[in-house]
């Protein structure tokens, strides 16, 4: 049987491939008590990519590869992993290897010592400003159990993959997913390390979106403000109102005009405009879920 499921999604990374390759079949050899299958995802590359992975000689390890008809993003391409591991533990790793590979037998060490369901592997250093502003809100306003130095390699029992497959979420983070599972969980700390070759793939673009998503799908915080709001600027205008008639009734020396109005009409209407954004984020992914569109498509998998 299968003992520790990799999932490795990756998108245009011909540069890291051959290394990446070299460096699980000798992880391992080292490690062959463990017995491993590896999962590659191919989330939409346009280089050669699958090309030169299906070249590498896979040894030490049982391989699978699965290629995406599209570029879904890399929480897709995990839920499509998930889907299709056989281990009887699941995690996650990267084509750069930023995360050393020997993470891999320290999650398992520790999922098993404990008998935990869900091994959480946080980076023990800062991160940047944005990873950093993410998951204080994060923290504050979703999910209190959300780790300060954010997470990007988690190890799971089969118990969480059959709950994941259940429950196949679009516009969603797989990560805060597992997190607000609710089994017993452990966490370890790692040096993350800098890529051998490429870009990096995760535009700030993509974190954006992976902001919002989280928020919407994990958060009432946006309506609950948008709720606050509107009561704050009902009694904000309505004691502005009681103060205008007052002083027109003792002191009559408000001059007529359309600065205040049009004032108060702006300030309305972009407040309103705000507000019918953030509801619409929500009616979106409503429309969304209720046309079952698939998360991600498999185009075909090949088995080595």
């Amino acid at each position: 049987m299968v003992q520790i499921t990799i999932l490795i999604p990756f998108l245009n990374e011909s540069a890291n491939i051959p290394f990446l390759v070299q460096s699980l079949g000798e992880f391992c050899k080292k490690n062959k008590e463990l017995n491993f299958e590896v999962i590659f995802i191919d989330d939409g590359s346009t280089d050669n990519s699958l090309e030169l992975l299906q070249q590498q000689k896979h040894e030490f390890y049982t391989c699978k590869i699965i290629k995406l008809s599209k570029n879904f993003g890399s929480h897709a391409a995990l839920r499509a992993g998930i889907l299709h591991a056989q281990g009887k533990y699941i995690t996650f790793m990267y084509a750069d290897l930023q995360d050393p590979l020997e993470l891999v037998v320290k999650l398992h060490q520790e999922i098993t010592e404990k008998q935990k369901e869900i091994i959480w592997a946080y980076r023990n250093e800062k991160q940047g400003w944005f990873s950093g502003f993410y998951a204080k809100l994060m923290k504050k306003f979703a999910v209190k159990n959300f780790p300060e130095n954010g997470f990007d390699i988690v190890m799971f029992s089969q118990k969480v993959q059959k709950l994941l497959n259940e429950n196949i979420e679009a516009n969603s983070s797989i990560f805060l997913q597992i997190l607000t599972l609710g089994f017993p969980q452990s966490s370890i700390t790692y040096p993350k390390q800098p890529r051998k070759a490429g870009k990096s793939k995760w535009t700030l673009a993509k974190k954006i979106k992976l902001m919002i998503d989280s928020f919407v799908a994990f958060s009432f915080f946006p309506i609950r403000l948008v709720s606050v709001i509107g009561i704050l600027l009902f009694i904000f205008g309505t004691l502005f109102a009681f103060y205008l008639i007052a002083r027109k009734i003792i002191f009559d020396d408000i001059k007529e005009g359309w600065t205040a109005l049009a004032s108060i009409l702006m300030i309305g209407f972009g407040i309103t405009n705000i507000s019918l954004g953030i509801i619409a984020e929500y009616l979106w992914r409503t429309l969304d879920a209720s046309r079952n569109r698939p998360v991600f498509i498999i185009d075909k998998i090949i088995e080595n």
